[in-house]
């Protein structure tokens, strides 16, 4: 009886504590909107005060309304669009390049001992330096700017894929050739499952410093876009439009952030970092 009794002590209370975990995960949600509800109540606090003039920081029922505006005349729309257009194909560019590089790299020596320095010398360099470069290779239109996008965001994914690549565990590998399994299915069923959630991290930089870019050539070259509406508002010293366009920003950034976690989520099921999740 004493046996029994000191196994059921030392079983872990999983029924008893699978309601706190769900009730811990419940509030790790909420609490990006409580910072967010915390920001705009500071916002509105200071822009209301004395230490600013409504130039410097106009309150939040200005920005609200001038983005009402631009949301009836289709300038949010266009701009966004034009934007997220950019963003995506300077990103999917980077992508392709960067992975298939990073392939290449892992797999042959001379290509990764003529890369290796290139990419470990640019990555800390601020590509947007290379702009003027850019432009007077593809001209003052788009082209120049998912370039730059694309050359930017290429870094972390040919980092996270060699990272990915070379972490798989070769156990693995040596079983599935023990059992028979030919190159191609070792590629398809071990290799790149494992490597995955490395090259999805490097995915998830990527994506961010593609808006980032995309914003920043968008601020230098004028045009269309998020921050080409933002700069065309700081020259005609229109300060809720600044602020306008710097909601916009935050809003697609945000949601970019959280469309790639859930691809995420969905492409890696069946790993421990969802199976792991009581929410």
């Amino acid at each position: 009886m004493a046996g029994v009794e000191q196994t059921a002590a030392c079983r872990p209370p999983a029924r008893r504590a699978l309601p706190e975990l769900r009730l811990a995960a419940r509030l790790r949600a909420c609490l990006p909107f409580l910072m967010i509800a915390l920001l705009l109540a500071a916002w509105e606090i200071v822009a209301h005060s004395p230490l600013v003039t409504p130039f410097m920081l106009p309150p939040i029922e200005a920005v609200a309304d001038r983005l009402v505006a631009d949301a009836a005349g289709g300038d949010v729309v266009r701009n966004l669009s034009a934007t997220l257009a950019r963003t995506a194909i300077g990103f999917s560019l980077a992508a392709a390049v960067g992975i298939a590089l990073g392939i290449l790299m892992v797999h042959n020596r001379i290509v990764f001992w003529f890369f290796d320095p290139v990419i470990s010398a640019g990555f800390p360099v601020p590509k947007v330096a290379l702009l003027p470069i850019f432009i007077l290779w593809f001209g003052l239109y788009d082209v120049s700017k998912i370039m730059l996008i694309a050359a930017n965001a290429v870094f972390p994914v040919v980092t996270a894929t060699v990272l990915g690549l070379r972490g798989v565990d070769r156990h693995l590998i040596w079983s599935a050739r023990s059992l028979g399994a030919g190159e191609r299915r070792i590629a398809w069923e071990i290799v790149l499952p494992a490597a995955l959630p490395q090259i999805l991290t490097g995915l998830q930089i990527a994506l961010p410093i593609s808006l980032i870019v995309a914003i920043v050539s968008e601020i230098v070259m004028s045009g269309d876009g998020l921050g080409g509406a933002m700069m065309e508002g700081a020259r005609s010293l229109d300060s809720p439009a600044v602020f306008a366009g710097i909601v916009e920003i935050a809003a697609a950034g945000y949601c970019l952030v959280k469309l790639v976690e859930l691809a995420r989520r969905r492409l890696l099921v069946w790993h421990s970092e969802t199976t792991t999740n009581f929410g």
